[in-house]
C-alpha cells in the first residue's frame, strides 16, 4: 500500500481504456446523409432520452427506435447494435501488464457513463476485465446515475470497499476528475499513458 494510503484505484473507461473512434459510428450509422462524425455524437448526446439511456430507464430496443425515427435510420436492431459498438475501438489503451502489476498492491475498479449495449461488448471484447471483476464494475446504466452526479463515485467507492481519500480515480474530462476530488477523492485527468504513470508515482504508486 501507497505512503498516502490509497488502496484503490478507479478508471474510466472511454478515452483512458478503450478509445473513441466517432467516424466508424458516423459512417455506420449514417452512410450517406450530411452530418459529421462530430455533429452526429453531438446531436445523439442532445437527444430528450440520452440521460435515460446512459442512466438505465430505456431499453437498447427502445433507443434504437428513438434514434431511426429521429435521424432517419434504416437498420434491423442487430445490425445497429454492430453499429453503435463500432465507435469503441477494439485495440485497449493500456497493456494488461499495468492492471497485472497494480492489482498485487490496489484494488481496481471501473467507473463510467455507459450503456447496456457497450456493456456487453466491453465485456465481452477486452482482456483487462481479467482484472475488474463485475462486483467492482460500476455503469451509470446500472447504478442510474451517470458522473457527475455524487450517487455514482459513492457507488464505486462501495463496490471497492473503500473510503473516498482511500481512492484515486482516472478520468479524461477534468470536470469529472474535479467532481471525485469535490468528495475527497485523489483525481488523476488522463492525457496519456507516460503522464498517467508519473502521476501515479507523484502520489507513491509505481506503474510499469
Amino acid at each position: 500500500m501507497a505512503k498516502t494510503g490509497i488502496r484503490a484505484i478507479i478508471f474510466d473507461i472511454g478515452r483512458v481504456l478503450v478509445r473513441i473512434d466517432l467516424r466508424q459510428v458516423q459512417k455506420s450509422l449514417l452512410d450517406g446523409l450530411p452530418l459529421t462524425s462530430d455533429e452526429l455524437w453531438t446531436a445523439i448526446e442532445k437527444d430528450p432520452h440520452w440521460k435515460d439511456w446512459q442512466e438505465g430507464r430505456l431499453s437498447p430496443r427502445d433507443w434504437h427506435l428513438n434514434l431511426c425515427k429521429r435521424f432517419g435510420i434504416k437498420l434491423h436492431f442487430d445490425d445497429f447494435v454492430k453499429a453503435w459498438n463500432s465507435v469503441l475501438d477494439p485495440q485497449p489503451m493500456q497493456p494488461d501488464a499495468l492492471f497485472a502489476s497494480l492489482s498485487k498492491s490496489y484494488r481496481l475498479g471501473l467507473l463510467s457513463n455507459t450503456d447496456p449495449i457497450h456493456v456487453a461488448f466491453l465485456e465481452s471484447t477486452f482482456s483487462f476485465y481479467d482484472y475488474f471483476p463485475k462486483q467492482v464494475c460500476t455503469y451509470s446504466c446500472l447504478v442510474g446515475a451517470c458522473k457527475p452526479n455524487p450517487i455514482i463515485f459513492r457507488e464505486a467507492l462501495k463496490a471497492c470497499k473503500v473510503n473516498a481519500d482511500q481512492a484515486v480515480y482516472i478520468d479524461d474530462i477534468g470536470a469529472f476528475a474535479e467532481a471525485a476530488r469535490a468528495l475527497g477523492l485523489h483525481a488523476i485527468q488522463y492525457l496519456s499513458p507516460e503522464q498517467l504513470r508519473t502521476a501515479l508515482q507523484a502520489i507513491g504508486i509505481t506503474a510499469p
